[in-house]
């Protein structure tokens, strides 16, 4: 990290170079606040009780996943230099490709075979093939049924004609507090399946920087590279968390450790298990953090919660009658810290229920309802791949929408246009360096306002191309020969 000798590392896929890890809680649709009694050691023989009757319920549930990946390797320019080829053979212009194994942990929800991990640890596209190991030796293959970026989650489903698995039952991750128990289970630098322990060292993490939905909970169990899509697990054998992400200077375990929440992941099997994409519920405001400064020249005693900054005109917002300069302090009667504790809590609602936003405004507290819909798409995406000769040739492109714009993770902040869905890489637009989320706002100085009206500007010969491409908020000018 910037300003700190910390590096992010993000393991689960071995070789040793990918490093993502985590933890995460999972929790039962519609689960109810758990009560309960937490007591401290008092005596010797207390302290001397074992973790061992939780291991046997949870350690069966936990597997390895491997993966295969075909890549290919780069060849030197020189191998495309015609003479070096007429003297060393046409082999030597062909990129050879080579197969690189990965590895990772899971952690079996559903007893026809359901898996979920991280998505880092199975990425590498659909010539990857996934093999899963269960903690008594057998192996199995396994399709992907779901993939889910944002989150960093994944669902694969055990080929295995029918049989039933052991299955980890989920707990209520809103039920966790700072200082409980917690067993981590994975398969670190793939030594086989190792346990250990330590506490939840906090809840709601935010600023982390792992995934488009940042909550997360932090523990020092020990995690480790191939410990990532592992379960974090409380005292009575509960799926709290997926293990995903550790701070760490040397890339092993500083105590450091980052997990996806239960409720999180639950949402993500239910959709895997409903045979679609997750939904996620649409806001219809753009936000932002609260300052101190901003805090006190609201009238606030403290920078939690979120500020509305924009309102979709067709929003859930705007019905429920929020205003540019509210901020949201409060959901369900939980505390809002941020705008990312929002989003979390959005998500985790489901779409198809009601909410209760906690709101100030003008020195005043109030409540107001909103109903949890998916976002619209308007306009139609009208999704299209580019060819011809052009700079934008190899690149995947779709208007945008409040629907894409969240699928893609951007803010909606009402802009309409064009956007890009996917580019290639050994194509005129990956030179370009174009990436997915890439605002494709004019050519040749016409503002560009679809995807129909960009593919007539794009059929125009020209000696030059004059580009304007937002990314990040910024709107870069480039000049491409024709």
């Amino acid at each position: 990290m910037t300003g700190l000798d910390i590096l992010l590392r993000r393991f689960g896929s071995l070789p040793l170079v990918a490093m993502m890890v985590g933890l995460g809680l999972s929790a039962a649709a519609h689960a109810q606040d758990e009560v309960v009694t937490r007591v401290v050691p008092k005596s010797e023989a207390a302290i001397k009780q074992s973790f061992a009757p939780v291991v046997k319920r949870a350690a069966p549930t936990v597997v390895n996943v491997y993966v295969r990946h075909k890549i290919k390797q780069s060849v030197s320019p020189l191998f495309n230099d015609p003479i070096f080829r007429r003297f060393f053979g046409q082999q030597f212009g062909v990129p050879r490709e080579r197969v690189q194994n990965s590895l990772g942990s899971g952690v079996i929800v559903d007893g026809t075979g359901v898996v979920v991990t991280n998505y880092h640890v199975i990425r590498g596209g659909a010539e990857s093939e996934i093999k899963v190991a269960l903690s008594d030796g057998r192996q199995f293959d396994a399709t992907l049924i779901l993939k889910d970026e944002q989150t960093d989650l994944a669902v694969l489903r055990l080929e295995a004609d029918g049989e039933e698995f052991s299955a980890i039952q989920f707990a209520n991750s809103d039920g966790l507090e700072v200082g409980d128990l917690v067993l981590a289970i994975g398969d670190p630098f793939g030594v086989g399946q190792t346990v250990t322990s330590g506490i939840v060292s906090a809840l709601a993490r935010t600023k982390v920087g792992i995934s488009d939905y940042q909550f997360f909970i932090q523990t020092d169990a020990a995690i480790n590279p191939g410990n990532s899509g592992g379960a974090l697990v409380d005292m009575d054998g509960r799926l709290v968390g997926i293990n995903t992400a550790i701070f760490s200077k040397s890339g092993g375990s500083h105590g450091i450790g980052f997990a996806i929440p239960s409720n999180m992941v639950q949402v993500v099997v239910q959709s895997a298990l409903k045979g679609g994409k997750v939904q996620r519920p649409w806001l219809g405001a753009s936000l932002q953090p609260l300052t101190s400064d901003l805090a006190e020249s609201l009238g606030l005693d403290r920078p939690a919660g979120a500020m509305v900054t924009r309102v979709h005109e067709s929003g859930p917002a705007r019905t429920a009658g929020l205003e540019v300069g509210d901020v949201i302090v409060s959901f369900d009667g939980k505390e809002i810290q941020d705008p990312e504790a929002l989003e979390y809590r959005f998500v985790t609602k489901g779409v198809g229920n009601t909410v209760e936003l906690g709101l100030f405004r003008d020195g005043k507290r109030f409540r107001a309802t909103m109903a949890t819909i998916i976002p619209i798409e308007e306009p139609p995406r009208d999704e299209r791949d580019l060819t011809g000769p052009h700079p934008f040739a190899g690149s995947r492109v779709a208007n945008l929408s409040p629907a894409v714009s969240m699928e893609l993770g951007l803010d909606d902040d009402g802009a309409t246009g064009v956007v890009v869905m996917k580019v290639e890489r050994r194509s005129n637009a990956g030179r370009l360096g174009l990436r997915t989320g890439d605002i494709l706002v004019g050519v040749n100085d016409q503002k560009v306002e679809s995807v129909k009206q960009l593919s007539v500007l794009l059929q125009i010969r020209t000696p030059r191309w004059r580009l304007a491409i937002e990314r990040g908020g910024k709107v870069f000018d480039l000049t491409v020969r024709g």
